[in-house]
């Protein structure tokens, strides 16, 4: 007989993988345009499922926060490893790296005003982030140091922290261009010439 734990520790199916993964994907881009109240029909319909799976695999609305916010604290530290290798240069991998971390910090702002009233749940999603992000982000540098192409002595932390000052609010300003600034500060990385 299988027991209740045996049979939670099973790995689920390929495609049932998938299709979480398409759903938190799609709840990500539509909080980015709609916010983190957006109608569960809504990301349901840019998922291409009922909103009954939705519920099924996350009750509540801050469950599919919570999985978002996982999920692409995992989509961005795969992607480092993966772009140095395909980049043609760490700092071109570092750029695109800078890149899909603004894209996260978009959709994390409105994760986070929501998340800020479980004040324990949040610091662990934060530390979290932390833990997952910030040594990626120190290869790209590292990497990009290493080849000459920015200065060294170049903490992650710093310019994630910095990197993430200049977005918050870049969602509510449409004259204020974050990616732009990121831009510049990304560009004076580079060493003096």
């Amino acid at each position: 007989m299988v027991k209740d734990g045996e049979r939670a520790a099973r790995p689920r199916r390929a495609d049932a993988r998938r299709n979480e993964e398409a759903l938190l994907d799609a709840a990500a881009e539509i909080f980015v345009t709609s916010g983190v109240e957006a109608p569960v029909r809504d990301i349901a319909a840019k998922a291409g499922v009922g909103t009954a799976t939705i519920y099924r695999h996350f009750p509540t609305r801050a469950d599919l926060i919570v999985a978002v916010y996982r999920h692409q604290v995992e989509s961005c530290a795969e992607a480092g490893p993966a772009l140095l290798e395909e980049s043609a240069t760490p700092y071109a991998a570092l750029g695109r790296w800078i890149d899909l971390f603004v894209d996260f910090l978009v959709t994390k702002h409105g994760l986070a005003a929501v998340l800020r009233s479980d004040t324990a749940g949040f610091e662990t999603l934060h530390a979290y982030f932390l833990e997952r992000l910030v040594p990626v982000c120190a290869r790209l540098l590292d990497a990009a140091a290493g080849a000459g192409e920015i200065r060294s002595g170049i903490g992650a932390y710093e310019l994630m922290r910095g990197i993430g000052n200049l977005c918050i609010g870049a969602e509510n300003d449409d004259r204020y261009d974050a990616r732009r600034l990121v831009r510049l500060l990304i560009a004076g990385l580079r060493p003096p010439q």
